[in-house]
């Protein structure tokens, strides 16, 4: 059985999920938008008025996080990237940036001046920042599904704190 679509059904374009949210009604064909109040781009437009470099979002006591942005700044000899815990309060208006709750703390985000990154997207442009060998495995690994790859990632971030164990307070 094939599923014919029609031409004439091109890519959906939405502005920005940080300016507005979609809420999909029980009627397949009646989409109803609600803005923010709060434009969250301009909100944040200062974190990248002077350093233009992305900022990688992560979770402050998180033992595997912490390891990770470790890890990064290890590998990041130009220092191409700036770190932010998700519980800080630049963190926080970074994720409405990005279209996310202020307290989800779920995924590593990666926020660049025109748009964010979540799960494994996030991961793998933070490999292509960083020092050899890590931007060429980033581009074999982009061509594994996108599914296949966030459902690995969410296996180990739902059980990170089991996994790798909890700090008190951010490391960084």
């Amino acid at each position: 059985m094939a599923i014919l679509i029609p031409a004439s059904f091109g890519r959906l374009t939405v502005p920005s999920r940080a300016q507005v949210k979609l809420r999909v009604s029980a009627s397949a064909n009646q989409r109803t938008i609600r803005r923010d109040s709060v434009d969250w781009v301009k909100e944040t437009s200062s974190f990248f008025e002077e350093d233009k470099r992305p900022i990688m979002l992560f979770d402050g006591v998180c033992n595997l996080c912490n390891g990770g942005v470790k890890f990064v700044r290890d590998h990041d000899r130009n220092r191409s990237i700036r770190f932010e815990a998700l519980q800080s309060e630049a963190g926080k208006k970074l994720l409405m940036r990005s279209g996310r709750a202020p307290d989800d703390i779920s995924s590593v985000v990666l926020v660049e001046n025109d748009r964010s990154y979540i799960k494994s997207e996030a991961v793998l442009k933070i490999m292509k920042y960083i020092d050899l060998p890590f931007p060429q495995l980033a581009f074999f690994i982009q061509f594994a599904p996108l599914f296949v790859r966030d459902f690995l990632y969410e296996n180990v971030a739902n059980n990170r704190y089991a996994m790798f164990g909890r700090s008190d307070s951010c490391e960084i």
